[in-house]
């Protein structure tokens, strides 16, 4: 009798071990490399961009600027980590070639490089700095290196790939291990290449031979992931306003742009913002942007850096589509982090912190719809545990499933955070979340693609459960993560306009009160009660107060009122892009130059004499990039018939970055008309334009 008592416990011991070998599911789709999964995890980092432009003001330097030029006063590389690390970032990458060709590092490949400088004697190496200062403070390293070099005399030879790939060999080599390499689709193009000022153009599909330079990057840093806008390892967003398509998906098919075969600088930017539910390759983006206007330290733009809850919505529309965030902050002269930029920062960061320091999921239970195996490998145990090793997934033959997360008591939250178990691939194709309110299931929020990071934030909700939806999903899903937040209510901010008068009206729900001398609103700034004569133009701040808080600030920088112009000439394409929408003060409309007019000249007069001393331009604010004016020429003239040319050039990045353009005049000048000529448009015979103006001195 003993006997068989012991048989039995061990069989129902047996039996018992037998139910909790339960296989995992099967891989889906393409998956992601260990140095993929990786460079998922950090999420976060800097993008840091200093060189000679730094100093003469520019966007894209030329290959022409003397290295003399660059002579930061207190460069502190500490400095530039700290401001990333207290943000909450865990890497950083540098800059150490951009366009114009100068080389933060001492280079062996050319004379256009840090040792010609007077910073530190000749004897500095920034690079190196930089990633001491890293390593020193936990940050992870990684490198841009420009493809395009507008300096040197061999860019378009065979000779200026062999110096490419040579300084690609030193960055990898000489400072350790780096986690990205960062490649740019600027590709050919003007420039001063060893001083023949000429523009010269490169095949971007065969000319760089990408195979074997990615190559040579996977032979000498294994575990870095390259970045270029079709990967292999990350691929561009598509757009560098700092948030992602929804869905983001992972997974990403090549394409080239009109039928072209897919090459860096030539994809297809749409489809990037989005990638592809069943895309070939785990290409997952990054989505890059500046926490100023451009990228490169102006002056001009310090009152123009990103409100703390502005990077919020930023993190929330990049990580929360489950991209990185690459977040730029030009160093400025000194070679410092700019105080605007680091108050913005720490504000950003304390918000987040708020926001995720409590996770009111945790008391919680949750209770599945169906476990896999009944097993306790995949039990729901494993979405609150912070371990993202551990998920819980269903049977195979289950794909639409739900869970239930009923919380000890009522409930206020407005951020729901959400990750699937990636190594096993991007599982899940829809889901949907409820709340229970007046003994019925509520839907409050729905989506696509999860991944890496699925944020959902929203209005204030209030409930004692929620219940997690997954609608459509291929194979059976997994996920590894739910917690639930509450973001801290922030008083919305006041919205400033003109009218056609070239007043300045300010609304809002509370006490606004503003500045016109570019300081910051505070408790004892001028009470805003009627609309602000604003004819001359220039930067108004504003605030909403409200029992000792404050709003974020509204910043609005305006041109010379337009109430006056007319229209001289300009050809139009179409009724409603007509020219009139040049100055009508509304970014949303433009106008479009008649396909068939070679002349793309736009005539203003301003019905008087205004002393100038720049002038802006606005490109047309969509994702099409079609017509973009790349190079101009700016004419004055007194009379509307004799013309002196005040400026010409070309407009940096404006492709990729369509921000407001403003060029300084170099002296005041007077004039009653204005001529803009667009001398080059991008991919189209017609010139697009959103806004045209002027500042006054």
């Amino acid at each position: 009798m003993k006997i068989k008592g012991l048989v039995t416990i061990g069989l129902i011991i047996l039996l018992s071990c037998k139910t909790e070998i339960v296989e995992p599911p099967v891989p889906f789709g393409p998956l992601p490399t260990e140095s993929q999964l990786a460079w998922h995890d950090i999420e976060f980092y800097a993008f840091i961009h200093l060189t000679i432009n730094t100093f003469t003001d520019k966007e894209w330097g030329f290959g022409d600027e003397s290295p003399e030029l660059f002579n930061p006063t207190a460069f502190d590389a500490e400095q530039i980590v700290l401001s990333s690390k207290n943000a909450g970032m865990k890497g950083l990458i540098l800059t150490a070639k951009h366009h114009d060709g100068f080389c933060l590092w001492p280079t062996k490949t050319t004379e256009h490089n840090i040792t010609k400088s007077p910073y530190k004697d000749g004897k500095g190496d920034i690079v190196k700095e930089i990633v001491d200062a890293c390593r020193k403070h936990g940050l992870k390293v990684g490198m841009y290196l420009s493809p395009w070099d507008r300096n040197t005399a061999t860019y378009g030879t065979q000779e200026y790939i062999k110096i490419f790939r040579t300084q690609l060999t030193e960055l990898l080599t000489n400072y350790g291990d780096v986690f990205e390499v960062w490649f740019d689709g600027a590709n050919g193009g003007s420039g001063y290449y060893g001083g023949a000022n000429e523009e010269r153009k490169i095949d971007r599909l065969s000319y760089y031979d990408w195979e074997n330079t990615f190559k040579l990057v996977h032979e000498l840093q294994p575990n870095a992931v390259i970045f270029s806008d079709l990967g292999p390892g990350v691929r561009w967003v598509g757009t560098e306003a700092g948030y992602s398509g929804d869905p983001c998906w992972h997974r990403y098919t090549p394409h080239g742009r009109n039928g072209n075969k897919p090459g860096i600088g030539e994809t297809m930017y749409l489809e990037a913002l989005n990638g592809h539910r069943e895309g070939d390759f785990w290409i997952p983006a990054e989505t890059n942007t500046s926490i100023r206007p451009g990228w490169f330290y102006h002056k001009h733009e310090d009152d123009k850096v990103k409100s703390p809850e502005r990077l919020v919505k930023l993190y929330y529309e990049s990580i929360g589509h489950g991209t990185n965030l690459i977040l730029n902050l030009p160093p400025d002269r000194r070679g410092l982090v700019h105080e605007n930029d680091v108050a913005s920062l720490t504000k950003f960061k304390e918000i987040i912190d708020a926001t995720f320091s409590k996770d009111l999921a945790q008391g919680a239970s949750i209770k599945a719809s169906n476990v896999r195996g009944n097993s306790s490998r995949y039990s729901t145990d494993n979405l609150l545990d912070k371990n993202q090793q551990t998920y819980w997934t269903t049977d195979d033959d289950i794909t639409v499933s739900n869970l239930i997360v009923e919380f000890p008591k009522e409930t206020e939250f407005n951020v729901i955070n959400l990750r699937e178990y990636i190594p096993l691939g991007q599982r899940i194709w829809g889901w949907a979340i409820d709340k229970w309110e007046d003994n019925s299931w509520k839907e409050f929020a729905k989506g696509e693609s999860i991944g890496n990071r699925r944020l959902w934030k929203g209005g204030l909700q209030i409930t004692n459960k929620i219940r997690i939806r997954i609608t459509e999903a291929p194979v059976c899903p997994t996920l590894t993560e739910i917690s639930v937040h509450l973001e801290p209510v922030q008083l919305a901010p006041p919205i400033i306009h003109r009218t056609a008068t070239g007043n300045i009206k300010i609304t809002s729900n509370g006490l606004i009160r503003f500045t016109l001398d570019g300081s910051e609103p505070t408790e004892q700034s001028a009470i805003y009660e009627n609309e602000i004569p604003f004819e001359k133009g220039g930067t108004i701040k504003s605030k909403v107060f409200y029992k000792g808080e404050s709003s974020e600030t509204t910043t609005s920088t305006f041109t010379h009122s337009k109430n006056l112009w007319k229209i001289m000439e300009a050809s139009s394409s179409e009724k409603n892009r007509e020219a009139t929408k040049l100055i009508d003060d509304n970014k949303q409309t433009f106008w479009q130059s008649h396909e068939q007019d070679k002349n793309k000249d736009i005539v203003i007069d301003f019905g008087k004499i205004l002393n100038l001393k720049s002038f802006s331009v606005l490109p047309r604010q969509t994702e099409m990039k079609n017509g973009i004016i790349t190079h101009y020429e700016f004419y004055t003239s007194l009379d509307g018939e004799n013309w002196k040319l005040a400026k010409a050039g070309e407009f940096s990045n404006i492709i990729n970055n369509p921000i407001e353009q403003v060029v300084s005049l170099d002296t005041i000048i007077k004039a009653k008309f204005i001529k803009f000529k667009a001398v080059k448009v991008f991919d189209a015979n017609y010139a697009i334009l959103a806004e045209l103006g002027v500042m006054v001195d």
